[in-house]
């Protein structure tokens, strides 16, 4: 710890120095340097409020815009969504119409089919 608060106090002492012969040499009066000081504070506190209020305009603009885009791709989603519902009204519909008049065979029923009629074909062979 004695090399870490050596070096502190070598930068305090730095420091009041720079302040000191800062002071001496000082090409104006204290009030002129004030004033100087004050203005560039105020400079650039209005510099940084204008940064502000102009970030924050760009990011109303950029909601404002975003807004009405997400509305309308909303809108198209959900049209495209009732368009995909009512197809698959429209298919059941015809699928149940054609179970009920018997020109569809039930997947159950062409399952059960097919396995009886795998069967005899792989005993045929067999036989041969």
């Amino acid at each position: 710890m004695g090399k870490g608060m050596s070096f502190v106090a070598g930068a305090a002492l730095g420091a009041a120095a720079g302040v000191v012969l800062g002071v001496l040499y000082a090409p104006r009066s204290g009030s002129e340097t004030r004033a100087m000081a004050a203005d560039m504070a105020n400079d650039a506190w209005d510099s940084a409020r204008d940064k502000y209020e102009q970030g924050i305009d760009q990011v109303r603009a950029a909601m404002d815009d975003f807004g009405p885009t997400m509305d309308a791709a909303t809108d198209e989603l959900r049209a495209k969504v009732d368009l995909a519902r009512e197809r698959m009204d429209q298919l059941r519909e015809s699928l149940n119409e054609a179970i009920a008049g018997g020109n569809v065979t039930p997947a159950a029923d062409v399952v059960v089919e097919t396995a009886a009629g795998v069967a005899p074909a792989a005993e045929a062979p067999a036989e041969a």
